[in-house]
């Protein structure tokens, strides 16, 4: 691992069925004991799916997000990646990879125990780019799957989550892990996603239990947000809608 990822392992730590976990501030998560990092909601190739429906966007996200999980890899050296769900925005997105993103994803996959979870968007596993699929993985105390359940000891994704916070002199509105201590749903990777603010009604059958902690991403780092800053979204939430992930920055 290197001095840089080094550093991100000692500043926050979270707990999930009492399995230490990194939340990273490229919103992926960190499992040091089984060397295996974690990702979810790539929605590769959700540019073409939008540009074939006549909306036409840069068509720059599968690059974009390939370039995270690639840094990610370098630094961490995983022995596994766990890709929770929705890696790809539709059953065909694998068959509009340009030459070289495919190339890439391959050698993601053979250079790691590459785990292609299923999801919503993707029930169906990439044919031709490496790696094995998995309906629910299951890892110790751990189950890893793509829509989260409540089950203790789950690792989901699905609903994008994000925090709105208000400060002293404006409000926020940032990527965040969301957690009890028994159960945790991780922020979306890709490029072109939305989020689902976590004061919306579909977080409370998560956390049958109660006590929902949010971790916010900020720039450099994974921040406590208090629950009594977090306000809800106004009108309608952009689960839906597509935006740049400021997340979705390499780092070195």
């Amino acid at each position: 691992m290197s001095a840089a990822a080094q550093k991100q392992v000692r500043e926050i730590q979270l707990h999930v069925r009492g399995e230490m976990l990194t939340p990273l501030p490229e919103g992926a998560l960190w499992w040091p004991s089984e060397r295996t990092l974690i990702v979810s909601d790539l929605h590769l190739e959700k540019g073409s799916s939008y540009a074939a429906a006549g909306q036409m966007l840069p068509p720059y996200d599968t690059s974009a997000t390939l370039a995270v999980v690639e840094a990610l890899v370098r630094a961490y050296q995983p022995e596994r990646v766990i890709s929770l769900g929705d890696s790809f925005h539709d059953r065909d997105a694998e068959w509009r990879l340009v030459e070289q993103d495919a190339a890439r994803i391959k050698a993601l996959t053979s250079s790691t125990d590459w785990v292609w979870v299923e999801g919503n968007h993707d029930p169906d596993p990439p044919e031709d780019l490496g790696g094995r699929a998995a309906k629910v993985l299951r890892m110790n105390e751990i189950v890893f799957r793509h829509e989260p359940t409540g089950e203790s000891g789950e690792i989901a994704g699905h609903l994008h989550p994000c925090a709105k916070v208000l400060s002293r002199v404006r409000t926020l509105r940032r990527s965040c892990f969301v957690t009890d201590g028994q159960r945790l749903i991780m922020p979306a990777l890709g490029a072109f996603t939305g989020g689902l603010n976590v004061l919306h009604d579909a977080y409370e059958p998560c956390f049958p239990d109660g006590g929902m902690m949010v971790f916010a991403i900020a720039r450099d780092a994974v921040i406590p947000v208090s629950n009594k800053r977090l306000i809800p979204d106004r009108g309608r939430p952009d689960l839906g809608r597509w935006r740049m992930n400021t997340n979705a920055s390499p780092k070195g």
